[in-house]
């Protein structure tokens, strides 16, 4: 599978400059943000992708946009796949609102409100990405899935931190990652 981190967000702005919370609840892409999201659409359109999973967040959301439209995929939106619940950015926004806004893609399988109401322990983002790990690994065509994620959660599957806007396979077949380091 392919994941992508979202763009550059509100937060991420701010947070990179500052290393404190802006108290931007669900924040949205940046012009940047909204580059990179382009910028990704159009590095994927060859990869044979035929899913597209996304976290509820509007950042992921707006980020898998133009990856949707121009491959003609819809977007099933997971929040088994959203980031770590930490920071006022990880309030998200509730379903009916997303759906409202967002009527193209698939909002099934989430609850009005998905995201925890206290922050969650990086062992229960762990327990996820492993939980997630399993349920793709056991599709046959798993190969041919993007999902649209957030820093914690594909350290968590990968061991690795990417970049906003930046995209790295995963073999969801493959051992997991021994040990992961948060350092947000």
């Amino acid at each position: 599978m392919i994941l992508l981190r979202h763009g550059q967000s509100e937060f991420n702005v701010v947070f990179t400059a500052t290393r404190r919370d802006p108290g931007i609840t669900d924040p949205k892409l940046t012009a940047l943000g909204q580059a990179q999201a382009e910028a990704a659409a159009d590095a994927l359109a060859a990869a044979g992708i035929r899913r597209i999973i996304a976290s509820p967040y509007t950042r992921a959301l707006q980020t898998a946009a133009p990856i949707a439209r121009r491959l003609g995929v819809p977007v099933h939106v997971n929040p088994i796949v959203r980031e770590r619940y930490a920071f006022t950015c990880d309030v998200g926004t509730p379903r009916s609102a997303l759906a409202r806004d967002w009527p193209q893609h698939d909002f099934a399988g989430i609850e009005e409100v998905w995201w925890p109401a206290v922050e969650e322990p990086a062992a229960s983002v762990a327990a996820r990405a492993a939980r997630f790990r399993a349920e793709i690994a056991a599709l046959p065509d798993w190969a041919e899935t993007l999902v649209v994620s957030h820093w914690g959660f594909i350290l968590s599957l990968t061991g690795e931190s990417a970049a906003n806007g930046t995209w790295l396979r995963c073999d969801p077949a493959a051992p997991p990652p021994k040990r992961v380091v948060w350092h947000p």
